[in-house]
């Protein structure tokens, strides 16, 4: 029987090669990658970018990572971990993540409410009663009033960011927070790394300050997810890193993610850079606007909105059980369910970019051109030290690039995802 050769695509040559001779070889990388829905010329093209940000001195160096239905089609590593020592980047170094905790502080909440341990309409003060009676700043020209908020804030309001607490950085009410460790006083106000105290007294100290704006009227980004830090050790009865640990990092296996990194791992820390008055990157001073406590000080403030460690490889694991609706890796952390109210627009348009919006956890992408080439319903969110993952369920990828410069005067943030979609077939 005669088999025409356009029946066969080069994999399946190959495989048939293989399998005829009793022997295993390696499929070409440009099989594999056409096999995941990318073309790897284009790929390609996402190495030279990352490597010029580094020689014009932008960026000290990233990991970038891109997974299509949960198999991984492009990591790389490009600049320095320690350009002063000599370190390069690898794919295993681990970085501050910041802001990229909030969504495993997150799904730590809803996987208590999955439990029947609290609701999401449950207000605060349930569980931390110095919540019963908050208060608001208001700003009229020069003058602020302190007035009594008019109803008391709930977890779905701290999930969504609409409580109306910031990082008590805004000038009329900076001095009020400085004086309590907070604001200002705490680097950029989500630092909370070096202070020797559990993270639940800093939020009940954060309850007597006053806040930004009435619960539930605007989207007001700032300690929300670190008060619901603390309302998850109160609720389970166990300290935040603890819980972090046995609900997420272990079954995910998650292993190079932590708190405050372990002392047989701090080789592995990304040293923190930030961009100068020109752009480029030079190393960042010590303390909490820069290299801040994750390999020593304390160890006592589990911070639910901005304390983690981790690695692109790491991150892509949690990533991908997100992407699978609450279960991967024969694990299940959360039910379907709970996964769309995360990953699903809940506060109208209150986001101050149109066509975006804000779930349980993460941003959303509700228009598409909203947010570059995002599909709608795509989802994702970014940390303070330039790190920024994308979701985007409609075409099975998760996107992450991993950086530690603050500030980051770069626009890769914005060019790599653009990089990425268009390699994608």
């Amino acid at each position: 029987m005669q088999t025409s050769t356009h029946a066969f695509n080069s994999a399946s040559l190959i495989r048939t090669t293989c399998l005829t001779a009793l022997f295993i070889c390696a499929l070409p990388l440009t099989a594999s990658a056409q096999s995941n829905g990318f073309d790897e010329s284009r790929l390609a093209r996402i190495d030279q970018v990352l490597q010029t940000y580094v020689d014009s001195g932008e960026l000290a160096g990233a990991v970038a990572l891109v997974q299509h239905n949960g198999r991984t089609v492009y990591e790389h590593a490009v600049g320095w971990a320690d350009k002063e020592s000599g370190r390069a980047m690898s794919t295993d170094s681990m970085f501050r993540i910041a802001s990229q905790t909030k969504a495993m502080t997150s799904v730590l909440i809803l996987s208590l409410m999955e439990e029947g341990k609290l609701n999401l309409n449950d207000p605060v003060s349930r569980f931390i009663p110095e919540y019963a009676s908050t208060t608001v700043a208001v700003q009229s020209g020069d003058d602020v009033t302190i007035v009594p908020a008019r109803r008391q804030i709930t977890l779905f309001d701290l999930l969504t960011h609409t409580a109306g607490i910031s990082y008590g950085t805004q000038a009329h009410i900076a001095e009020l927070y400085r004086a309590e460790g907070l604001g200002t006083q705490a680097g950029n106000g989500w630092y909370t790394a070096d202070k020797d105290e559990p993270v639940c007294t800093t939020m009940e100290r954060l309850a007597g300050l006053p806040f930004i704006s009435q619960p539930g009227e605007a989207w007001v980004y700032g300690y929300n997810t670190d008060v619901l830090g603390c309302v998850a050790e109160r609720a389970s009865g166990m300290a935040l890193d603890e819980l972090m640990r046995t609900r997420i990092t272990e079954p995910l296996q998650m292993n190079d993610t932590y708190f405050f990194v372990p002392e047989q791992k701090q080789e592995r820390l990304v040293a923190v850079y930030a961009s100068d008055a020109d752009g480029k990157a030079v190393r960042a001073a010590e303390g909490a606007r820069g290299q801040g406590s994750y390999t020593d000080g304390p160890r006592r403030n589990f911070a639910g909105g901005a304390g983690l460690v981790s690695t692109a490889h790491d991150y892509a694991r949690f990533l991908e059980m997100i992407r699978s609706g609450g279960t991967a890796f024969g694990v299940k952390i959360l039910s379907p369910r709970a996964v769309a109210l995360m990953t699903t627009n809940q506060i109208g348009d209150r986001m101050p970019s149109s066509g975006r919006g804000f779930g349980l956890g993460f941003e959303t992408t509700d228009r598409y051109g909203a947010n570059g080439m995002d599909s709608v319903g795509a989802f994702g969110w970014g940390g303070a030290y330039g790190s920024m993952y994308r979701v985007d369920p409609t075409s099975g990828i998760s996107i992450l690039l991993m950086i530690n410069q603050l500030p980051l005067a770069s626009d890769i943030r914005t060019k790599y995802p653009t990089m990425v979609y268009q390699a994608l077939e």
